[in-house]
This record gives C-alpha cells, structure tokens and sequence, in this order.
C-alpha cells in the first residue's frame, strides 16, 4: 500500500473523535452510542475542514462542535473531546471549563507534543480548582498539519518566506521558524509512519529544517516504544521513502508565474482556500463549493489547461442530456429533462431508471459546479488577459528574454496591478543580463500604472547581490548568523541561471527536475553536492556512500520551505504517472500561496529594505 498522508490523518481523526479507541473494520465506530461535544481551536479546525465533513461528525457521535473561544454553555452527562494546539492560552481556557464544570469528562488532543511546562500547568490549574478528575485522558496526536489531497499537504505557516529572508531577523527567530516547521515535518513523518532518507541543497532554510529534523527523528528512534516502530506496516515495500526539502529560492519564478491550468487557475484567480471555494451563481448570489478527492471532475481534469477542461464540461453535459434521453425513452417519457414523477413504462425499466436517477442527479451537480467556476473564471480571464501574461511569461522563459515593445504593451495593457507586477518579476528572473536603461524603462511603466514596485526592487537587489556574492558561496554556512548575512546568496541558482535551470525538458520544472534524479539515484552532477541525512544510521556512516542511498526510491516525500503551489504539486504528480512503474510522490509546503500573496512577502522584504514606491502605501492591489 503506497503512502497516503490523507487516509492516514483522517483515520487518526476518526479514532480522536471515538475517545482514541481503536474503530473496528466491521463495526464501523467504536463509540457510536456515546454522544460527545467537540471543541477546537482556529488552527485545528482548519486541520479537521477539508477531511471530515458535519455528516461525518454526526456518523462519529458528535452532536454539537465549538470554537474554543466562543461562550458555551454547560452540557452535563456528555464526554468533550477537546482538540487544540499546546499553546499557554489554550491550556488556560481548558482550566477554566474544566473549573466551571462544562462537561462531565474533558478528553484532550493535543495537535502536537505538548511541552512538560504547559502539561504541568494543566495539572496545577485543574488541582486548584478542583477539577482534576474531569480529565480524562490527554493525547499527543502530532497531527499539526493541513492535509488537501491524497499527496498534498500544508503546515499552513503564515508568512515563512518573510521570517526566513527578513535582513534584521536574529539568529532566535529564525531559530523558532526553523523549529515550528521541524515539528510540523515530524507530525507529517510520525502519521505516515515512516523514517525516511532526508536530502537536501547545500546552505540556506533547506539545510538547517533537513539537519534539525534528523536530529529530532534520532532523539526520538532512542526511545524503546516510539512512534516508528510499527512503520514497515504502511510502506508499499521494505525500502524507506527519501524526504527531499528544497527552499522557495531554489525555484523563485514558479511561486510567481501565471498558469493556465485548472488548479492553478482556480487557486490563484478565485481563491480556492481547504479545497473551499465561493463563486458568484446565476442568479448573482454567492454559491459555495467544495474541491477535494469526492469530485470526480476535479480529480480527473485539474491538471489541463482550461479551454481543455471547457471542452470537457461541454462533453460530460452531451453525454449527460444523451443518458437523461435514453431513460426517457425506455420508460416512454418524452420530458427534455429527467424527471423521476413523469416514469411510465414497464417494471424493469421504471426500476432501472428509478436507480439511475441518484447517479444522474450526482451528475448533474457536478457539471453544474464545474460550469459555474468555469464562467467565473472565464470572466477573469477576459478581464484580465490572464491567458495572455501565462503564455507570455512561459515563452520569455524559454527565450530568456521579451521583445522591448512586447513587454510594454503587457505593462500598459489589460490585467490588475497585480498581473502586471508578476509580470515585470518574471522578466527580471528569465533574463540573465539586463540593460539598466531597460529596467528603468520597465519601474516607469509600473509606476505609471500606480504599481508599488517593492517587490520588483526587492527581486532586483537579490539579483544583483547574488552576481557579487557568487564568488563568497563556498564560505562556512555552519553559522546561522553567517548564513543570514549571507541571505541573498540562497537565491542564486534560481534567480540568475535563466532559462537553462528554470524551465527544460518541455517545461519541466527544475524542481521536478531534481526530485527525478534524487529519486533515481544514480550519480548526477545536478544533485552529487547534495547533502544525505539517514536518521537511523550512526552519524559517522550518514554520508552518499551508504549502501542505504542505492536507488531507485519508489516514494519520495517533498517539502518547500517558505511556501509551495499547485504549479509544483501538478508537475510532481504528472511525473510520477509518467514513469513505469509508477512511483509515489508527496508534496508538502510551509503554506500554500498564490501567486499574488507571494509577491506581497516579496513587497514586505522590499519595504523592509525601505526599497520601492515610499509614496504608495496601498501595496499592490487590483
């Protein structure tokens, strides 16, 4: 069985809301007759969103779910499965309803491992007010991740790209960013069960969360009883995955191109946010809609194009209308529609029919659904000419270089600020050497169009601190303050490399690029400077001579460090399905961005820099 982060979670989930006792295959649930509170915090609920639904609750015998910080009333007689970050907040607030007597039992979830100062608060808090013997159990679920998809996760850290590039950030915060994202790796790891081989890219965010990660898995493989030792249960074979961690720098242009795929798109342009996603409707009210692994359509065509995708919404409504005419006609009804009062016919037919018409309805829905996003989207894209800047910036990418007049004519043409702003970036990063007088030219146009050019000014320096610093790379990088003075540098490869390291091979990315050869693991000069990290073996023989580093690996697990996108995810995916025999490849991210946000991280390191439009404080908008 391949690794599946989402059945994992969710089964992980299911056992949390059954009291942690163990749902038996046949019985379905194992408290079905227990009726039982659930109460979250923010972060957790975002975790419990896109995999359990409220029918699901009901199924679990959860009759009533709250935020932790709303008022509540006390419910006597029924258990409450709290499940919360281990925050000293959060502790507070389970003191304080477990004093005032809430429920009659208190079972806590922590996301993660709660530390022994917080639990020893919780238990002075509940012994000083009398309430020790309403809980009941306390659990570490190490569940402090957001998983979307099967193979798609996100530690939903806000802002990481700011914290990790920020020029005036100490060696402590970077230090705590480094760990919340370890620890959010280490919940990822402990659910799949599974200890892996972790590469990594010499220097940079990539190395330390790899260095500091291997660390955590040996401290914890000491322990007798640990969480790992069961593993070799959810692995498709006997071989471990191999964790491969990268850093956004490693591939700037993906995290702020235009696509014009149906994920991406959906992403990007409408704000697809935990597989959710509102929509203008017909009749001009607000439809919501859910996106996940239960919709077929979304399943199959995420990764075409979209006047694909249009083509096949217009082929599923043909084949649909056909199968509505064939029941009506077997059942001797002549409605354009079908419609289950106006069955006639013989019994056979009115019962095939009759069992027809859930899986037509079902039908129906989707293709509305999918019409529905498509026009919507369709509308932004006239508006904007988004298919314009996604074919664009790709052909400047290939070229390393737009037409002066060409350029021009995007800056002062349709699209938001926004649009345009990308677009200027992405100019910057495809062309290796750029006349002064030519980025003059292009800060004009922005400027013109009342774009804060923060973030353009922010890509600029890094590039131009990445030529001076090239020579300055092989300095020591065991030092966090060396490597955040060095900063800039982290970035070189992706910035100033071109059309030859972002985008070959019929436009793979490099990113899958690399993940393709570390999963092959033969000798590559693109990834022999690789750094190995084995947490099961001795530190002396963690090295690329191992025998344990002989490929190929059939699973791989990979992380972005400072936001990934469904750019990235889509061209993992299409690799994999790609080779023969198929291999399985998880991608993961610090938080999942559009392009848009990304370049608002991007404008906040500008203005942090005191780069850009110091007169425009908008930030760049629609």
């Amino acid at each position: 069985m391949a690794l599946n982060l989402r059945q994992r979670q969710t089964d992980c989930i299911i056992r949390m809301l059954n009291l942690n006792q163990a749902v038996g295959s046949t019985a379905g649930t194992a408290n079905e007759e227990v009726y039982k509170i659930l109460i979250y915090d923010r972060f957790c609920q975002d975790i419990l969103s896109p995999l359990i639904h409220v029918k699901d609750l009901r199924k679990h015998g959860i009759t009533l779910y709250f935020l932790l910080d709303k008022d509540r009333n006390p419910v006597h007689d029924v258990p409450a499965v709290y499940f919360l970050q281990p925050t000293p907040s959060n502790v507070q607030r389970v003191i304080s309803d477990a004093s005032r007597a809430l429920y009659d039992s208190f079972h806590l979830n922590f996301s993660s491992s709660i530390p022994r100062p917080l639990l020893e608060d919780l238990a002075t808090g509940t012994i000083n007010s009398d309430s020790i013997q309403r809980i009941s159990k306390v659990h570490d679920q190490y569940l402090e991740f957001v998983t979307l998809e099967d193979n798609l996760f996100s530690l939903a850290n806000k802002n990481c790209y700011v914290q990790l590039n920020d020029p005036s950030a100490g060696d402590k915060e970077i230090e705590e960013i480094i760990e919340k994202i370890v620890g959010g790796l280490f919940c990822v790891l402990a659910t799949l069960a599974v200890v892996p081989i972790i590469r990594c890219p010499r220097g940079g965010p990539a190395e330390m969360v790899a260095s500091l990660l291997d660390q955590r898995l040996r401290d914890h493989l000491l322990a007798k009883n640990n969480l790992f030792t069961e593993g070799g249960n959810f692995t498709s074979s006997f071989q471990r995955p191999i964790l491969c961690i990268f850093d956004r720098n490693f591939e700037l242009s993906v995290a702020i191109q235009h696509d014009f795929r149906y994920k991406p798109l959906v992403h990007d342009v409408l704000g697809l946010r935990l597989n959710r996603l509102n929509v203008k409707g017909e009749k001009g009210g607000m439809k919501s809609y859910e996106l996940d692994n239960s919709d077929p359509f979304w399943t199959s065509n995420g990764a075409l194009e979209f006047p694909e995708v249009a083509v096949e919404i217009e082929t599923q409504l043909s084949k649909y209308k056909k199968d509505v005419e064939e029941v009506n006609r077997r059942t001797g009804g002549d409605e354009a529609e079908f419609e289950g009062t106006d069955l006639i016919g013989n019994t056979k037919h009115l019962m095939n029919a009759v069992n027809s018409l859930p899986e037509l309805t079902e039908r129906k829905q989707v293709i509305d659904k999918h019409t529905n996003i498509a026009t919507a989207l369709l509308g932004e894209i006239k508006e904007r000419s988004l298919d314009s800047f996604a074919k664009k910036e790709s052909d400047m990418m290939i070229r390393g270089g737009i037409d002066r007049s060409e350029l021009l004519g995007v800056l002062k043409g349709k699209g938001t600020k926004m649009d345009k702003l990308r677009f200027a970036i992405m100019y910057l990063i495809s062309t290796e050497s750029i006349p002064s007088s030519e980025i003059e030219v292009v800060e004009t146009a922005l400027r013109d169009s009342e774009v804060d050019t923060s973030a353009f000014q922010y890509v600029k320096k890094i590039k131009a601190l990445n030529i001076s610093l090239a020579s300055a790379n092989s300095a020591s990088r065991s030092n966090i303050v060396d490597w955040a003075e060095k900063l800039y540098g982290q970035s070189i490869s992706a910035v100033t490399a071109g059309m030859k390291n972002l985008l070959s091979n019929d436009h793979q990315l490099a990113l899958t690029r690399t993940v393709d050869a570390l999963m092959e693991g033969k000798p590559n000069p693109e990834i022999d400077s690789y750094l190995v990290f084995d947490p099961r073996a001795p530190k002396s023989n963690s090295g690329p001579s191992g025998s344990h580093m002989k490929g190929p690996f059939k699973e791989a697990i990979v992380f972005m460090v400072g936001g990934g996108n469904y750019v990235e995810y889509g061209s993992l995916q299409e690799l994999v399905h790609r080779q023969q025999p198929p291999k399985h490849v998880i991608y993961g991210t610090t938080e999942i961005l559009p392009g848009g946000e990304f370049v608002e991280q991007l404008a906040l390191l500008g203005q942090k820099m005191g780069l850009g439009n110091s007169h425009n404080t908008t930030g760049p908008g629609r």
